[in-house]
């Protein structure tokens, strides 16, 4: 019996500790300045170049990052923030999904499971993600995009930083943020 305890706790603790989602923590916090960047993307399927300052120049940007396309809980992510993408636009802000992805893989997400409502951008090795400090790593050892939303004003200051493994909470969160952002207009 006690070299069963000896192993089943240690066991449980562990399985414990690896669900728990690390909600409401992300590295850069609000009010400093994001990190501007560059990087290929696609709308819809069709790739351009996308630039952080100069989707800036349009209203606030939910930038937000996820680990993988095509996976279970992206794929609700991206679901939602496509459900949702008209009325971010209608408070005048716009949606960018990153991923440490390759280009083709992020076009063909963004038309399918993104809807053709946002862009995707492809970000390989997670470098863009590593500036946000929104990594983690694979399971292949690989950095990865950790699942974290940003709302970035207008002026490239962080308005909004939040980290939750679980999708759901991430339209509502950057939304709120988003309508106060608005109201203090």
């Amino acid at each position: 019996m006690k070299a069963l305890i000896k192993i089943a706790l240690p066991l449980s603790l562990g399985v414990s500790l690896a669900v728990l989602p690390m909600q409401g923590i992300a590295a850069l916090q609000q009010g400093v300045k994001a990190p501007d960047f560059t990087l290929k993307a696609a709308q819809g399927g069709k790739e351009f170049d996308l630039s952080l300052k100069a989707t800036l120049r349009n209203g606030p940007v939910v930038l937000y990052f996820f680990p993988a396309a095509f996976t279970p809980g992206c794929t609700v992510e991206a679901h939602l923030f496509a459900e949702a993408n008209s009325k971010f636009n209608q408070l005048g802000a716009r949606v960018i999904g990153v991923t440490a992805g390759n280009i083709h893989r992020v076009a063909e997400f963004s038309r399918s499971e993104c809807r053709d409502k946002f862009a995707v951008a492809a970000d390989p090795g997670a470098k863009v993600a590593a500036r946000y400090d929104s990594t983690m790593v694979g399971p292949d050892g690989a950095p990865l995009s950790n699942r974290t939303s940003y709302v970035i004003a207008p002026n490239g200051t962080i308005l909004l930083a939040y980290t939750d493994s679980k999708p759901r909470a991430h339209v509502e969160k950057t939304m709120a943020a988003v309508r106060a952002w608005k109201a203090r207009r």
